[in-house]
C-alpha cells in the first residue's frame, strides 16, 4: 500500500516545486529580470502543459545567464527524473545541492537513488534531508520504504511512527498499521487500525482480523 504513496512523492513535489515562486540568485538589470521572469513563466506554464522540452530550454536559458541559480538546477533536475532522465536529474540536484545547500534537493536525490534501487545511497540522502529538516511526513514515508528494502524493519516502523506523529491523519495510520501487520506485530495493528476507525466514520465497520503477515507485492 506505502510503496504507492512512495512512488507518488516525486510526482506531487514536483508540482508543487513547479508552482512556487522561483528566487534569483544574482541581481540583474532591470531588462533581464524581466526576461528571466518570463522565461520562469514559460518553464511553469510548459510543465503544466507537459510540454517538457520547451521547459527545459526556458531552464536552460536561464542558467546561461544566471549559473549559479540553485533553483533553476533543482527544477530542471525535477524535470529529467519527470521523464525518467535518472542520471542527468542526480547531476542537477546535486549541482543545487552544492550552489544552496537544501533539504529538498537531498530529498530529490534520495528518491532518484530508490527508484534506480539503489538502496543504500537513498537512505544516507534521506538521512541528510531529515538532519536539516525534520518535520516534513513524507520524507519519513521514503525513508521508511527505503528501511524496508534494505530488510531494517525497526528502523522502517521508527520512520513510520514519526511520521504519523507529525500528521495523524487516515492515510498515515494506515500505512503504519499495514507495516506492523507485516513485521508480526498484530497488537500494535489491531490499535492503529481502532484509531483509524475512531477518526474516519465511514471506515469504523470492523475489519478483518489481522492475519498472519505475507509476503506483499508493492
Amino acid at each position: 500500500m506505502y510503496g504507492l504513496l512512495v512512488l507518488s512523492v516525486l510526482g506531487v513535489f514536483s508540482y508543487r516545486a513547479f508552482l512556487r515562486e522561483p528566487k534569483p540568485s544574482a541581481t540583474h538589470p532591470v531588462g533581464l529580470t524581466a526576461r528571466l521572469d518570463k522565461l520562469w513563466e514559460v518553464a511553469q506554464q510548459s510543465v503544466q502543459d507537459r510540454k517538457y522540452l520547451r521547459a527545459e530550454r526556458a531552464l536552460l536559458t536561464i542558467l546561461k545567464v544566471d549559473e549559479r541559480n540553485a533553483t533553476a538546477y533543482n527544477r530542471l533536475g525535477i524535470l529529467y527524473a519527470r521523464q525518467r532522465e535518472y542520471q542527468d536529474a542526480i547531476e542537477c540536484f546535486e549541482i543545487a545541492q552544492s550552489l544552496e545547500p537544501s533539504s529538498s534537493s537531498l530529498h530529490n536525490v534520495g528518491l532518484i537513488y530508490y527508484e534506480t534501487s539503489n538502496y543504500q545511497k537513498a537512505a544516507i540522502a534521506f538521512e541528510q534531508a531529515l538532519a536539516m529538516e525534520s518535520d516534513v511526513p513524507s520524507r519519513y514515508i521514503a525513508y521508511a520504504k527505503v528501511q524496508e528494502k534494505l530488510g531494517n524493519d525497526r528502523k522502517m516502523i521508527e520512520a513510520l511512527e514519526k511520521a504519523t506523529e507529525l500528521e495523524p491523519n487516515p492515510q498515515t495510520l494506515r500505512v503504519l498499521a499495514h507495516a506492523y501487520e507485516r513485521t508480526g506485530q498484530h497488537e500494535l495493528a489491531e490499535k492503529t487500525h481502532a484509531a483509524i476507525a475512531h477518526m474516519t466514520p465511514e471506515v469504523a465497520t470492523p475489519h478483518a482480523p489481522a492475519r498472519p503477515p505475507r509476503k506483499v507485492v508493492m
